[in-house]
């Protein structure tokens, strides 16, 4: 496994928590990219009800020039990140980001908020699924000498 120096956190932008494990896995050295957090927990809808303000359907705000911009962004930050770490609980986007970063071969771990209501065993994919934090940084930090 290659060195991790920079970590992409995925979460919701309504999860108070992602701004507090990014901390923590600063504290540990990593650079963690949550920049995304800063639209604020209604930048989906904003963006949703000026869409349709517009007339557009999801697919044609799909092919705007927000949704472009955005997309781009994010992208290119999932290719910089060396790997990936999902703070439950955490939507559609955040899991088709952790689903990328995974198909490009980069580690990627799920931190649960709780017990799930419904089992997945799809996240089998992840490099390691844990319910405390303290667990997760110890993976991280243990996938160094790996």
């Amino acid at each position: 496994m290659s060195y991790i120096k920079s970590i992409y956190l995925f979460g919701s932008l309504r999860n108070p928590g992602v701004p507090l494990l990014a901390a923590l896995l600063r504290e540990e050295g990593y650079d963690v990219f949550d920049d995304w957090y800063a639209a604020g927990p209604r930048a989906d809808d904003h963006w949703m009800e000026y869409e349709k303000a517009r007339g557009h359907t999801f697919a044609q705000a799909l092919d705007g020039f927000a949704a472009h911009h955005v997309f781009n962004y994010d992208r290119s930050h999932l290719d910089r990140c060396d790997a990936g770490a999902m703070l439950m609980p955490c939507g559609k986007s955040g899991h088709l980001e952790f689903g990328y970063m995974v198909g490009q071969g980069k580690p990627a771990w799920i931190l649960l908020d709780k017990e799930p209501e419904r089992f997945d065993v799809m996240y089998r994919f992840a490099s390691g699924v844990f319910t405390a934090s303290d667990d997760l940084i110890r993976a991280i930090n243990r996938s160094q000498s790996a």
